[in-house]
């Protein structure tokens, strides 16, 4: 079935105001929600929504929590996340750091003590639209075994890297694993195998089978080694800079998972024609002869397409999925 995106919101928020939030906060909150299900990526979207609730119960987010600034150092800022909800902290940590980036060129906020930000490519969104380049990235609870180890020692850390274009802005959002927890579980949920080999199974063998990797907590990282050492990186530099938590001391369950560390980069672009140089970068990969039936593709190339289907029709959602949410705001599902 398919909501509309209006309606998406509109529910959600209702289901935060009643949680608590104020209503500003709880509109944004639901927009950032509803924004990944839009852009099809529903494991951090409305299929994550419900876990969200539950972090709230448990006392993990702090609904209330909004950053507070600890230092400054020119164009670089620390904030403490103080255990708020995470996308309205990512959120305004790219905002600051776009803050930052119209007075010197370059703006990084460094936040520690912060939650899960959901859609870590919403803020990578959020940089392009206002004309910057924007780089962010986050820590995670241990689960993804370092090259060579079959424990997890190391978080799949998302890392999105933005770039501003007007004919369609070119935007990578990546974890350090092949294929996410979340998307792991998506291909589960629908009972399909991975495209390509995701990790190992139990037996320490590579596999297509997204349960099997669940099970073995093996997910494989991109590149072999090379994932393995990007993420090990990208926690040291995020722990380092804001002075937080690194990763192998994270509570490794995802409804305890907390005091997160996470980097906001946003670079404001010299003056030129930037719009061409970027246009002839993307036009040299859209013309490369095809391997098969489809076309080489830019970063973001798709997320504009499924936004634009979605945004006309309304967004999938799972009918089950949609019924438990109904029922959180007291709606029934024929209304």
């Amino acid at each position: 079935m398919r909501v509309p995106f209006e309606e998406l919101c509109r529910v959600l928020q209702s289901i935060l105001v009643e949680t608590g939030f104020e209503t500003r906060r709880a509109e944004l909150c639901a927009r950032l929600f509803a924004d990944a299900s839009r852009d099809g990526v529903h494991s951090h979207g409305l299929n994550r929504f419900p876990r969200f609730i539950e972090t709230i119960k448990n006392g993990i987010v702090d609904i209330h929590a909004t950053p507070e600034l600890m230092g400054s150092h020119g164009a670089m800022e620390q904030w403490d996340g103080r255990r708020g909800v995470g996308n309205l902290n990512a959120h305004a940590s790219m905002s600051r750091a776009i803050s930052l980036a119209r007075s010197h060129g370059v703006g990084c906020v460094a936040l520690r003590n912060t939650n899960h930000w959901m859609r870590g490519g919403n803020y990578g969104w959020q940089a392009v639209e206002a004309r910057m380049i924007g780089i962010c990235w986050t820590n995670t609870m241990p689960n993804l075994p370092p090259w060579g180890a079959c424990e997890p020692r190391l978080g799949n850390n998302p890392l999105v890297i933005g770039v501003p274009r007007t004919k369609g802005h070119v935007v990578l959002d990546m974890a350090m694993s092949q294929f996410s927890y979340g998307t792991l579980e998506a291909y589960r949920t629908r009972g399909e195998q991975l495209p390509v080999i995701g990790g190992f199974d139990l037996k320490g063998e590579f596999t297509c089978d997204p349960g099997e990797i669940e099970s073995s907590r093996r997910p494989l990282p991109i590149g072999f080694w090379k994932g393995s050492g990007l993420a090990m990186m990208l926690d040291i530099v995020a722990t380092l800079l804001t002075q937080g938590t690194a990763t192998h001391q994270i509570t490794p369950d995802v409804l305890q998972e907390t005091k997160l560390s996470q980097v906001f980069i946003a670079f404001d672009l010299p003056s030129g024609d930037n719009d061409a140089l970027a246009d002839r970068i993307v036009e040299s990969v859209k013309t490369a002869a095809p391997a098969g039936k489809e076309t080489a593709r830019y970063p973001g190339e798709r997320t504009a397409e499924v936004r634009a289907e979605n945004t006309e029709k309304g967004i999938p959602v799972d009918p089950s999925l949609w019924q438990q949410v109904l029922a959180m705001c007291g709606e029934s599902a024929g209304k």
